[in-house]
């Protein structure tokens, strides 16, 4: 049976990297006793696969993976079993069953909301939603990758779904994944070099909300609870 978790990961564990955190949970579902299968050959390992890993330093409580089990228990069960076995700052939300055929969550991941927050005294000397406004008033939003072996230019405003301020700081639902992946630090990076200020990526605090497909449905909505 295909399982799909929802997550969360918090506090100080935003601290520890994404192979870490593989590391961490192969370890946790070993303890709860859950019958998790293994590949075949000579090297078994664990069948877990993440939705879209997030950044170090990020707090989420819209993290996905997906495993393969063979006895299931019910979905209250089993979230109480994995949750018996997780450190602060590390918490089980949800379990559901997948469809036999449904693509993993890596696959499928489109977008993914952010709240972004600034350290104390550490908030914009410019009015933000208004920046934000003619932010994305512009036709184009263009911005310079640099990767290992070359610069590229690139329009990133049809990455950019939501952008708005709330309250101190302000959210935004931008691309995710293997096709398109728009860092939500470049975004702010961005936006502050349009407002003629220089960023500084320590004076905010990222959280992500939810994980969606690309038809907009959070990743446990392709799931059915188990009974």
């Amino acid at each position: 049976m295909k399982v799909r978790i929802k997550f969360a990961k918090e506090g100080i564990m935003r601290f520890i990297g994404h192979l870490d955190m593989m590391r961490y949970f192969q370890k946790a579902f070993r303890r709860s006793g859950i019958d998790i299968q293994y590949s075949q050959g000579f090297s078994p390992h664990q069948l877990i696969s993440f939705a879209a890993p997030l950044g170090v330093g990020l707090t989420s409580t819209g993290e996905y993976m997906d495993i393969v089990m063979g006895e299931c228990p019910s979905s209250e069960e089993l979230v109480q079993r994995i949750n018996e076995q997780m450190v602060e700052g590390v918490r089980i939300l949800s379990a559901v069953a997948l469809p036999d055929d449904s693509k993993n969550a890596m696959s499928i991941v489109a977008t993914a909301d952010y709240r972004i927050s600034f350290r104390e005294g550490m908030s914009p000397d410019f009015e933000l939603p208004s920046a934000i406004h003619e932010f994305m008033a512009q036709d184009k939003i263009m911005v310079t990758k640099k990767t290992k072996k070359s610069e590229k230019t690139m329009d990133i405003k049809p990455m950019i779904h939501v952008f708005r301020g709330e309250g101190d700081g302000c959210f935004m639902n931008v691309a995710t994944g293997s096709t398109q992946n728009l860092k939500p630090e470049q975004v702010m990076a961005t936006l502050y070099q349009f407002s003629g200020r220089e960023f500084d990526p320590f004076t905010i605090y990222i959280h992500r909300e939810e994980t969606y497909g690309a038809d907009f449905k959070p990743l446990e909505a392709y799931g059915n609870r188990i009974l």
